[in-house]
């Protein structure tokens, strides 16, 4: 088993991009980007559609390879490590779209999901009486997440809301260090996200958490920290505050927000993130501000 190479670790950041670049062609989908996820860090990346956010995930995750740069975990190497591998070190991912087993309960869900991650993975469709261990970790996830109600429902017909509170449970079965939420609410209507951004808000402050959405006021109340990428490239960075008021942040939303209103989205232009997000920046930058 090759181990991969140790680099000076920085106790402050657990999780580290440094000069990102991937090309697909002649087109360049990330391009120089550097991040830095702090411990305990609740860190959101914005940004309008095309601004690379996906690509630079899916990086971080090992989904792509990046053409150059590299991305250090815990003081590790992790550049060329496979998905499962980087789970296995502590960096789990939830998608946009959830990637559950449809006729599985919440609660045979989360039995594999701990059995696998107990090493017990060949006995998970036991009864979970047999093994206390994994009982015990299943009830807590059920009652974090709200999914007690639920936790024999097939998964399939489960409301949109809570497949996605499974989805996060799911990942924090994994004990992650880091936790990286792809656009947790999306696709939740508006009447279920209240509990969902409750939990949100409420996850262990021992996982840092680098937080991709399009709803800004979940960004805005969850960030202490905020990057904005822009055509792959990392426009700036700061806290929520900061991003608020930044006049470049706001030429980047309103001033696409404008185009998209008067003339249509001009060839070769990118839409502002999230239909509304040009309003959304603006009207939470008044709430921060107030």
């Amino acid at each position: 088993m090759s181990t991969q190479p140790v680099i000076e670790k920085n106790t402050d950041t657990v999780l580290s991009a440094q000069g990102l670049v991937m090309r697909f062609g002649g087109i360049t989908a990330t391009n120089n980007v550097t991040l830095n996820l702090k411990k305990g860090a609740r860190h959101a990346l914005i940004g309008p559609n095309g601004a690379g956010k996906t690509t630079l995930i899916n990086l971080l995750t090992g989904v792509l390879q990046p053409t150059e740069g590299r991305i250090i975990l815990e003081g590790h190497d992790i550049t060329r490590l496979a998905p499962n591998q980087r789970v296995q070190r502590g960096m789990v991912r939830t998608f946009q779209i959830n990637q559950l087993f449809d006729t599985l309960s919440p609660l045979q869900t989360l039995a594999l999901t701990v059995s696998q991650h107990l090493g017990l993975g060949t006995k998970w469709w036991q009864p979970l009486g047999r093994n206390p261990q994994v009982a015990e970790r299943c009830a807590q996830l059920l009652e974090q997440f709200h999914l007690t109600e639920v936790m024999n429902q097939p998964t399939q017909l489960m409301a949109y809301g809570k497949r996605s509170l499974l989805e996060i449970a799911v990942a924090l079965a994994c004990e992650p260090r880091v936790l990286l939420l792809d656009e947790p609410v999306a696709g939740v209507p508006a009447g279920e996200r209240e509990e969902l951004l409750q939990t949100v808000a409420a996850l262990p402050a021992d996982v840092s958490v680098l937080l991709i959405e399009h709803d800004m006021d979940l960004v805005f109340s969850f960030a202490n920290f905020m990057t904005v990428l822009v055509n792959g490239t990392l426009l700036t960075e700061g806290t929520p505050e900061h991003i608020a008021n930044d006049p470049q942040v706001k030429a980047v939303y309103l001033g696409h927000g404008e185009e998209m209103r008067d003339t249509g989205t001009p060839q070769g232009a990118k839409a502002p993130s999230g239909g509304s997000a040009a309003h959304e920046v603006a009207s939470v930058g008044g709430k921060v501000n107030g």
